[in-house]
């Protein structure tokens, strides 16, 4: 069967062109005044499209169709190269994954011929072992790179031996048919703070078409820790749980970091496009 594509349209629109803006604004609900005491109100803060990325291209080409300066098609030019160049740590970066090479689950895979099935496309069983081939690579590299020094406890994670780390559930979410030929790369991240009486994980995954440089599927993995030696759930080890809360760190870092570059980058766009089709008098 083909997957379900769910698709969502709450965006603001222009008039001309007839793309979407790339952000919706989400508000905060209204709170009840206390007598007892007052808070200042959160400010509102944007939501990003998912298809921000190809907005970005297709909103450019239309500043530069319209007609622009010289300083202005080398700000566009400079806008295009920075996407172009760091579109995987902008776009899934500003979610909260670490996207570098010690990192990384699965880069640049060749999807082959034999994953799709009758209807011409990767079958959806395959999304669910990228997943899984990513999800082990993401414990393989900690072991040889992150934490050298306890790699015997992660390289085990994935073996039935002392703590291992078993698959509960998996939710997979479909965002369209990916076919033959591509690549893809698979990215891991904690879904929930590390804590020392955690006995669970939550991993997001997200399986990404180098094709298209979009998501072409979202994995939602419900781990759990397992002592085999014992027979029975666990907790994390101290010298593991100190990483992985590092690790937790940096995914946040990351999402203020590169939302904050993904924001300024729109913001760019808007000014290129008040400067050229949408200035006072070009319609």
């Amino acid at each position: 069967m083909r997957p379900t594509i769910h698709a969502r349209s709450s965006l603001l629109s222009f008039k001309r062109p007839s793309y979407s803006l790339p952000i919706c604004w989400t508000f905060p609900q209204r709170r009840h005044r206390s007598t007892e005491a007052t808070s200042t109100p959160e400010p509102v803060q944007p939501s990003l499209n998912p298809r921000w990325l190809s907005d970005v291209r297709l909103r450019v080409g239309t500043c530069l169709m319209h007609g622009v300066q010289p300083e202005q098609v080398k700000e566009a030019g400079e806008i295009l190269q920075e996407v172009a160049r760091d579109w995987r740590e902008l776009l899934l970066g500003s979610e909260g994954y670490l996207t570098g090479p010690t990192r990384r689950g699965l880069y640049r895979q060749r999807v082959v011929w034999g994953e799709e099935d009758s209807m011409g496309h990767v079958n959806n069983v395959q999304y669910n072992r990228y997943a899984e081939s990513g999800r082990i690579e993401w414990a393989q590299k900690y072991g040889k790179f992150i934490d050298p020094a306890n790699a015997k406890d992660w390289y085990g994670l994935m073996r039935p031996t002392k703590t291992g780390l078993i698959l509960r559930k998996i939710t997979t979410d479909f965002k369209f048919p990916m076919k033959y030929p591509d690549r893809i790369s698979v990215y891991h991240k904690l879904g929930n703070e590390p804590t020392e009486t955690m006995e669970a994980f939550h991993f997001d995954a997200v399986i990404v078409s180098e094709l298209h440089q979009r998501p072409a599927a979202r994995v939602v993995e419900d781990c759990v820790l397992y002592d085999y030696s014992k027979g029975k759930k666990t907790t994390l080890p101290p010298l593991m749980l100190a990483v992985l809360q590092e690790t937790w760190r940096l995914q946040e870092e990351a999402r203020r970091t590169n939302s904050e570059r993904v924001h300024g980058l729109l913001d760019r766009v808007r000014k290129l496009e008040r400067e050229s089709w949408d200035r006072g008098g070009s319609r």
